[in-house]
């Protein structure tokens, strides 16, 4: 008889600051981050989906985005999150990211994110 173990490995996370819990900030698997990456380049434009992929595939250790770009970033995260072909769960993913994009463009504040290995 096998068993499915209790205890998982620990994931990496990305934590996105303008977040939506009591300290300010979201925290999504690194895993649906790529596997969003993989929808934004299917159902976002071309012209759209530059920015998108690059920061969903390839996060790096961390980093800001300024207003403006938080802005702009946020238009096609609302997008991807709202289209008919992205499963509920990184739909999701994408509609907290745009959420935490668009609380940091109307504070005026820097959008900042960190890889925490959990």
């Amino acid at each position: 008889m096998s068993r499915k173990h209790a205890i998982n490995d620990p994931e990496a996370h990305v934590v996105t600051s303008h977040g939506a819990d009591f300290f300010g900030e979201d925290r999504h698997p690194l895993k649906s981050l790529t596997s969003l990456a993989g929808y934004a380049e299917g159902c976002l434009l071309h012209d759209e989906r530059g920015p998108v992929v690059l920061l969903l595939s390839n996060p790096g250790e961390g980093g800001t985005m300024t207003p403006s770009q938080a802005a702009e970033i946020s238009a096609p995260l609302l997008k991807l999150a709202r289209h008919r072909f992205v499963r509920a769960k990184e739909s999701a993913v994408a509609h907290a990211l745009a959420d935490a994009a668009t609380r940091a463009a109307d504070a005026g504040e820097p959008w900042e994110w960190r890889i925490e290995a959990a």
